[in-house]
């Protein structure tokens, strides 16, 4: 199975936003030499939490600082972006790490109302010309016309340069056959809801038709998990993000990141205990062994290709010893 990275450049206690960026380069570097398959930059907007706001910018840097690793956006929020120049960004990043980048498209907000709003200029956010966006990013890196008539007088600069892979983000499966369609990867992020549904995925590759972006249909799941030496350590690094996690989910935009030592005492209610236990598939805790046999028993019920793992420990320590002891059980990079 391969195995890539999805990066929040998570803002833990005690750190600063600076720090989160500088660690994104540093887990790029570390992956790179574990032998994963690529690193995508997520794009979050007005929060305390994280710092890729930017991930083309942070891409561009990170594919700079490595040699190997592809790199990407998972995603790029395509509501508030021009496609003309959001492929003109793609097509600049291709040419500088030719057959290294991935044009991964989101098609949710990334932040809130208001967040929403001010990338739009204080209009009406567009939401309802999502595909119509997609369609014409990915006719201009291709470098063909796109349908919309404004388009047809201009061409995405610079020409001639090979293509990034493109991937669809997709976490409730409404999206599968619009992927399947436009003949990219598809990309499902499991740890939004905990579950996945065989037929989704199925649907994305009867809806598959080969592209000048992918001759055949490729899925990768994306999975939040903590790994630890043993189980009991993985639990404890555990706590704080299933703390803030829970918060989140009950309306708090920004909860406090606690350390290990802080969320350990946390005063959880009976409430607050059940929730952490029926939602255990948002964050896959264990050893190596465990959370590798989880992945591998579900590549074998799904039938994905890729797994992408996104982990919030505490540290910037213990996070690359996540990844160290995933690559050291799927035998990457051998």
């Amino acid at each position: 199975m391969r195995l890539s990275v999805l990066d929040q450049a998570p803002i833990t206690k005690g750190n600063t936003a600076q720090d989160a960026l500088k660690n994104a380069v540093e887990l790029a570097m570390v992956t790179e030499q574990l032998g994963y398959e690529r690193i995508w930059m997520a794009e979050h907007h007005s929060t305390q939490g994280y710092a890729s706001s930017a991930p083309e910018i942070t891409a561009a840097y990170i594919a700079a600082k490595t040699e190997r690793i592809r790199v990407g956006t998972g995603g790029t929020m395509i509501m508030h972006y021009s496609p003309y120049k959001v492929a003109e960004n793609f097509k600049t990043l291709s040419a500088l790490a030719p057959g290294r980048i991935d044009f991964g498209i989101g098609r949710a907000p990334g932040g809130d109302q208001y967040a929403m709003y001010a990338l739009a200029d204080g209009r009406r956010p567009e939401v309802d010309n999502i595909y119509e966006k997609i369609n014409a990013a990915l006719a201009f890196i291709n470098e063909e016309a796109p349908e919309n008539p404004y388009y047809k007088r201009v061409t995405a600069s610079p020409n001639h340069v090979p293509l990034p892979e493109a991937w669809i983000l997709g976490s409730s499966g409404n999206s599968a056959v619009e992927t399947g369609r436009r003949g990219v990867g598809y990309s499902y992020a499991q740890f939004f809801n905990g579950f996945m549904n065989k037929g989704v995925f199925d649907a994305y590759r009867q809806s598959f038709v080969s592209s000048a972006f992918m001759e055949k249909p490729e899925i990768m799941v994306s999975y939040f998990v903590t790994v630890g030496e043993t189980r009991e350590e993985a639990e404890y690094e555990a706590k704080p993000a299933n703390i803030a996690r829970m918060l989140f989910m009950r309306g708090q935009v920004n909860p406090p990141r606690l350390t290990p030592e802080e969320a350990k005492d946390y005063p959880l209610t009976e409430m607050d205990k059940m929730w952490l236990e029926e939602n255990r598939n948002l964050n896959i805790v264990g050893t190596a062994k465990e959370v590798g046999d989880f992945l591998r028993q579900e590549q074998e019920i799904y039938g994905f290709d890729e797994a992408m793992i996104c982990t919030i420990p505490h540290s910037q320590e213990m996070r690359l010893k996540v990844y160290r002891l995933l690559a050291e059980e799927f035998g990457l990079g051998k």
